[in-house]
């Protein structure tokens, strides 16, 4: 959870993602990370999978279509309600938590797209 978008908020401010917002809220989806790409200036919204182990397959494996559809709704409230005009991108950060106290972190660019 929390611990996790840390380290993703973390990852993302070293590259120059401007982060916008954090556990933005429309209905029942909530979006983890909302920002900025420095380089395209595309608007990101960001999913963040958290896990102690990947014995189960990777943390991002765990966003289901059900999911997908919830923050395509909520990015779209998020666009229309702050007159928003940049491109849109859904990006996932699969992050695994290593006994050794480590990280193993996977940025998933274009993970899954508003057409569904």
């Amino acid at each position: 959870g929390n611990k996790g978008e840390d380290i993703a908020c973390d990852y993302l401010d070293k590259l120059g993602f401007n982060i916008m917002s954090r556990n933005w809220r429309y209905l029942k989806a909530e979006i983890d990370i909302i920002c900025k790409d420095p380089e395209t200036n595309d608007l990101v919204f960001v999913e963040v999978k958290t896990r102690s182990s990947d014995e189960f397959g990777q943390p991002s494996e765990f966003v289901t279509i059900k999911q997908q559809k919830m923050i395509i709704s909520a990015a779209h409230q998020f666009i229309v309600s702050n007159e928003r005009e940049e491109e849109a991108r859904f990006d996932i950060i699969s992050i695994v938590l290593l006994p050794n106290g480590k990280q193993e972190l996977e940025h998933i660019k274009d993970a899954f797209y508003a057409t569904l």
